[in-house]
């Protein structure tokens, strides 16, 4: 049987050093301030927004929800972005995701200042990350490769899949895990022999956004398995993009969902807030 890897605990841990850190840069003289804009009131995006408060509130950083109508146009939220980027109190910014489809996403990215990118999306960002500059790391990935080092994963040298090639996820995981010297695949909707490419890995991160699509015989016995999928069924329960009951006979370690990834986002998201502070 697997051992769980416990992001709750993980992200517990990282958040009291972050609040230590904060209250350090507080008594310097330096404060905190995330903005967080939701368009809309998607009930997934409302959840995400409030425990992103939360944690702000926990760590000792101010947070400034700005909550726009499903209705507002594009050149308004534009105005919103620029007003935020030009404002010195607010440290970091960020557009909770899905918008409204008469909104360019990209656009809505790419307007957020580099410096102020704690979702670590901005094309700045990414660039950074990829020719190994220093910058903000898209939060997901970031909490992944806390989550392997923190369980005590050796990461360099190892085999790791991706399976998935999103810019959020999949992508970026890939850029560190190179960083970490593991020797990485990139697998996705088109790769051929999906199975015996996972079953090659030592670490397979599964990020494909297919509920329970990767079961039992495409794991390797004792790999490492980080699910990032995250499915909700008509009964509200929660499931991956890997078959539990079948990965955990087979991995040495495995993420739960919940209580895996999903915390740790948050987590990052708060590391990228306080870097924010101390840049």
């Amino acid at each position: 049987m697997a051992q769980i890897i416990d992001g709750k605990k993980i992200s517990a841990e990282i958040k009291e050093e972050l609040k230590e850190q904060a209250a350090q840069l507080k008594e310097a003289g330096v404060e905190g301030t995330l903005a967080v804009i939701q368009v809309g009131d998607d009930p997934a995006s409302s959840v995400y927004v409030r425990n992103k408060k939360k944690a702000c509130e926990y760590i000792g950083i101010h947070s400034r929800a700005f909550e726009l109508p499903e209705s507002v146009t594009q050149d308004e939220l534009l105005k919103l972005i620029a007003d935020l980027n030009a404002d010195d109190s607010v440290n970091g910014i960020l557009v909770q995701l899905p918008v409204p489809d008469h909104i360019d996403e990209k656009k809505i990215i790419n307007a957020i200042s580099p410096d102020k990118d704690v979702d670590g999306f901005h094309p700045q960002s990414v660039g950074s990350l990829t020719i190994g500059q220093p910058g903000f790391v898209s939060c997901t990935p970031a909490g992944i490769i806390e989550l392997l080092k923190r369980s005590g994963v050796e990461i360099d040298g190892k085999n790791c899949v991706i399976a998935g090639r999103s810019n959020i996820v999949g992508k970026p995981m890939a850029l560190l895990m190179l960083r970490e010297n593991a020797t990485v695949t990139i697998a996705h909707s088109h790769t051929k022999n999906l199975k015996e490419i996972c079953r090659q890995a030592d670490i397979l991160i599964v990020a494909i956004g297919k509920k329970e699509f990767i079961t039992g015989d495409y794991i390797k016995e004792g790999a490492v398995v980080i699910d990032v999928g995250i499915h909700r069924d008509e009964n509200n329960k929660l499931s991956g993009d890997v078959k539990y009951e079948e990965a955990e006979k087979k991995a040495s370690m495995i993420t739960p969902v919940p209580g895996g990834v999903g915390p740790m986002t948050i987590a990052m998201l708060m590391h990228n807030c306080v870097e924010a502070m101390t840049r």
